[in-house]
């Protein structure tokens, strides 16, 4: 059987802050198509393993590759360049501006436009941005709410504009770092039944979440985090059933 293709590998990646090791010995493969499910007590270092692999912080031992290259040196905005996209455990808007104008500040890694560029090539290139930008919208459900600003909506609502501005850059892997949070059991489905979609056009994800019924019915598999170690990594069945994730779950974990 041919073994899939690994988009993004850790290889015995650690992360320490002074005498913590958040992030302990992971090696980690995300196959290219799939949705990988990142679980794990809170405090497991589910959150630390993402600023790796976005870049956002540097590993203190082993290494990262996306699409079979280091990610060593790379600057976030160089990583989503790269096609490595992310949403954050806390939402990260711009408050006073309007979803088009967040969703669109997603779109500038792909707008081809300068100052030096004028007339009819630069607003048809301004259009278009826009076009693919309203698109993204609509497919989240925002199309009503396209002008507002998103300080005055729903914590739901903005969850789900940070989800369009990260696929704005047009990714070939998304982290997802609790997209559902806050969300009712409506609109966590409707999450869900996105990243079915986006797995069906192509796109890898791993996500992070505490709903083990998304993660259930929308992961190919699932990797279980504890104090920074991999300690199971199958389908998610194979996992729920696994004496050491039920351990870690019903155990007493740091909160953080």
């Amino acid at each position: 059987m041919t073994v899939p293709t690994e988009l993004l590998q850790c290889e015995g990646v650690g992360r320490r802050f002074g005498s913590v090791t958040a992030v302990d010995d992971v090696t980690l493969g995300v196959r290219s198509g799939e949705v990988l499910g990142l679980i794990g007590p809170n405090g497991a270092g589910k959150t630390t393993l993402v600023n790796l692999m976005s870049a956002y912080l540097s590993p203190t031992s082993g290494e990262i590759k996306f699409a079979g290259e280091s990610i060593a040196g790379c600057k976030p905005h160089e990583l989503a360049r790269r096609g490595i996209a992310r949403t954050y455990q806390n939402v990260c808007l711009f408050e006073q501006s309007t979803v088009l104008d967040n969703v669109l500040t997603g779109r500038h890694l792909g707008f081809q436009g300068g100052l030096w560029q004028l007339g009819r090539k630069r607003h048809r290139e301004e259009a278009r941005e826009r076009q693919l930008a309203v698109e993204l919208i609509e497919l989240l459900g925002l199309a009503e709410h396209m002008n507002e600003d998103v300080s005055a909506m729903s914590y739901g609502l903005r969850r789900r504009v940070e989800i369009a501005r990260a696929l704005a850059i047009e990714p070939q892997l998304l982290l997802l770092d609790e997209p559902t949070a806050g969300m009712t059991r409506t609109e966590s489905d409707e999450v869900g039944r996105l990243i079915g979609e986006l797995r069906a056009g192509g796109m890898t994800v791993l996500l992070i979440d505490h709903n083990v019924r998304l993660v259930s019915e929308t992961c190919d598999r699932v990797a279980v985090l504890d104090w920074g170690r991999v300690i199971a990594i199958d389908e998610p069945a194979e996992v729920w059933a696994d004496e050491r994730v039920r351990e870690a779950y019903l155990g007493t974990g740091e909160s953080g």
